[in-house]
């Protein structure tokens, strides 16, 4: 019913959406929309607009929209979208087709969104990306425990490396169009050479021969990440380099900071650094004290390593060598962290309580408005 329309690889692509927590079924969706046309432009719903259809958002629009533009797929963010999408509205932007999971999504009178769209012949279907919404993140808080984490890898028969896992890491580490080669993903083991997963592209490889580093969790990725990145990319491009980036496994983050962090596993947390247009490279399982051994493991020169304005123990990057270590300073979304993303939710946990209740009767409602159009095909 939804086949892909002759000619739809000349076009401006619509993907439109609350994009709260943009996590990697967000960039998922986006990747795949960018893969079908010559440009993707990203509808951002308003607060009060996700409010009145589907609860209370935890990220504002304005961070919201950092997040769409941190992507590498989304060609432009267009804030205050309609949350039933209008065909009028996107005559605006040049954009004959619309994009969505495989899924129905229902506004507050439980009508399909996509119904204009869909009988226009404007509506293109994707696959959904599985096991990860901002509901399941939200979840996690409420329910603080840590049965999410995934255990330790000390080797590559770890079930973060499974066919299916390294075969999204691929398609996570492509270019702007989402069909070429670009980013390397690499995973460090104890004192091992660092075992590749994804291979970069030949430019990336030769790119590598000038990198600057920057660790983290970067748990519920969000604009204080993005804007961290961006800035060490902004330095990284003046002096002709490449960014890298360390993601810690989940036991290690656990280890040092407090309740069920992190909310995100090491898988999900490696794909939202992965789609974002400031990274050219990832290592999983980076240690929490870089030093020049693991730094000498990987396949190109290392210049400087950075961090980002939130506080750090002083002994972590005590042994990288005199001059290495940078830091970033204050900016706009510095005041953002997993911490005060968390305590937002529990701020206003009956709101964010009774979103999740009102998710389990549009689930129900969405399912039944799937099976009846899926029966008319």
């Amino acid at each position: 019913m939804y086949d892909r329309p002759k000619g739809i690889e000349n076009t401006r692509i619509w993907v439109d959406g609350c994009f709260d927590f943009t996590h990697h079924g967000h960039a998922g969706a986006m990747m795949q929309a960018r893969q079908l046309g010559k440009e993707l432009y990203v509808g951002v719903h308003s607060d009060e607009e996700i409010l009145k259809n589907k609860g209370p958002t935890v990220m504002k629009l304005d961070e919201r929209m950092k997040s769409v533009e941190g992507c590498k797929w989304a060609t432009k963010a267009i804030a205050n979208a309609p949350y039933v999408t209008d065909p009028e509205f996107l005559k605006k932007f040049d954009c004959p087709y619309v994009v969505h999971g495989d899924d129905i999504t229902t506004d507050a009178n439980g009508e399909d969104c996509y119904k204009t769209v869909k009988d226009l012949g404007m509506f293109v279907v994707v696959k959904r990306t599985p096991n990860i919404s901002t509901t399941d993140l939200v979840g996690r808080m409420l329910l603080g425990n840590k049965d999410h984490h995934l255990p330790l890898i000390t080797s590559i028969d770890n079930e973060l490396f499974s066919p299916d896992n390294v075969s999204r890491f691929g398609k996570y580490a492509t270019d702007k169009t989402g069909l070429n080669p670009h980013s390397g993903v690499y995973v460090n083991i104890d004192d091992q050479p660092l075992v590749t997963i994804v291979e970069p592209s030949n430019d990336m490889s030769k790119g590598y021969e000038k990198s600057v580093y920057i660790d983290g969790g970067f748990d519920l990725f969000h604009p204080g990440h993005i804007e961290v990145l961006r800035l060490t990319k902004e330095y990284a491009e003046s002096i002709g380099a490449v960014v890298v980036v360390g993601i810690h496994e989940d036991k290690v983050i656990n280890q040092n900071s407090e309740l069920n962090y992190p909310i995100m596993t090491i898988f999900e947390r490696s794909l939202c650094v992965l789609q974002c247009k400031y990274v050219d490279g990832v290592i999983l399982s980076a240690p929490f004290k870089p030093n020049k051994l693991f730094l000498d493991k990987f396949p190109g020169n290392i210049v400087n390593v950075f961090h980002g304005p939130t506080t750090i123990k002083p002994d972590v990057y005590q042994e990288l060598e005199p001059g290495m270590f940078k830091t970033i300073d204050e900016h706009k979304y510095s005041h953002i962290n997993t911490k005060f993303i968390v305590n937002r939710v529990l701020s206003n946990v009956e709101a964010y309580e009774e979103r999740q209740r009102k998710k389990g009767w549009k689930a129900e409602n969405e399912k039944r408005l799937k099976e009846e159009e899926d029966a008319k095909k």
